[in-house]
């Protein structure tokens, strides 16, 4: 019998080890500890725990999805 292992995704309730902020950046090191870091501290540690062959989970593309993008005036009254 195989089984897999789910990661949960991120929530706005997890946060930095660091600074506290929302985290981003979920970190198995190779003994099983877990870190989780904001987008800036998962960018500035990640050269480290690459080193340490650590798994690194990076979700901060969802920061791109929270911003407003505008709304094309194509084809609109002005």
């Amino acid at each position: 019998m195989t089984s897999t292992l789910t990661v949960e995704p991120l929530t706005a309730a997890d946060r930095c080890d660091r600074c506290g902020a929302q985290a981003y950046v979920r970190v198995t090191l190779p003994a099983g500890s877990e870190l989780l870091f904001c987008a800036h501290h998962g960018r500035e540690y990640a050269p480290k725990l690459r080193e340490l062959d650590a798994e690194i989970l990076d979700e901060s593309e969802r920061l791109d999805e929270s911003q407003p993008r505008p709304v094309a005036s194509a084809g609109l009254p002005d």
